[in-house]
């Protein structure tokens, strides 16, 4: 017993261990930038083309953390072969994010029809408190602690930019502002944690291959 616990421990420092990268929280970073520069194209745009112009800068950004990770992280840090717990638990995982993202699909839609008739400070309440919910399921299914910090920021960035721009301290909802600083905190972390990566793990003696996890 004592040694199936402990299987099961390995496995799951081993699937933490593949988020301990830094490139995650990169990519986090580089889709909120999308709230902290939307705004200023959105009056020349529109709302939906504001947001679709982001969709090739997106791809490069995957593109660029694949690789990294396949030539920079792999071959210090080895792969991680998942149990049948641990992919049902990211199957899990997957149907609970469709879930919540079929939600708030539908409150944007409802928000749209209604647009003008329900009050900024309520949208923003709304929109924080899906991406705290979103981040925070996510965070416990990955075992990605750091999702529960980023969730937080990012659900106070809406009330929190609605507020500046209510009184007047900010342009755009704020969103530059408070989505421009998670966004930030997201990317700087994630830097952080690849260079420390990098060093604390250099590449293996040519001619022997690395394990994996």
């Amino acid at each position: 017993m004592a040694q199936q616990i402990s299987l099961k421990e390995a496995e799951r420092r081993a699937f933490r261990a593949t988020y301990n990268d830094g490139l995650w929280d990169i990519l986090l970073g580089c889709v909120f930038l999308m709230f902290a520069i939307g705004p200023f194209l959105s009056p020349n745009l529109g709302d939906f083309w504001s947001s679709v112009v982001f969709l090739p800068f997106w791809g490069l950004v995957f593109l660029g953390i694949w690789l990294v990770r396949k030539y920079v992280v792999r071959p210090r840090v080895g792969a991680v072969k998942l149990g049948p717990a641990r992919k049902a638990r990211l199957m899990r995982f997957r149907v609970v994010m469709l879930s919540v993202n079929v939600i708030a699909l539908l409150l944007g839609a409802v928000a749209a029809m209604r647009f003008g008739r329900i009050p900024g400070r309520m949208t923003t309440i709304i929109f924080g408190l899906i991406l705290l919910i979103g981040f925070s399921i996510a965070a416990y299914f990955l075992d990605f602690s750091r999702l529960y910090l980023y969730g937080l920021l990012a659900g106070l960035s809406p009330p929190m930019g609605e507020w500046l721009y209510v009184s007047g301290f900010a342009s755009h909802h704020g969103f530059p502002i408070t989505f421009g600083t998670t966004a930030g905190i997201m990317i700087l972390a994630g830097l952080t944690i690849f260079v420390r990566l990098v060093r604390k793990n250099p590449l293996p003696i040519e001619g022997i291959p690395s394990e994996e996890a």
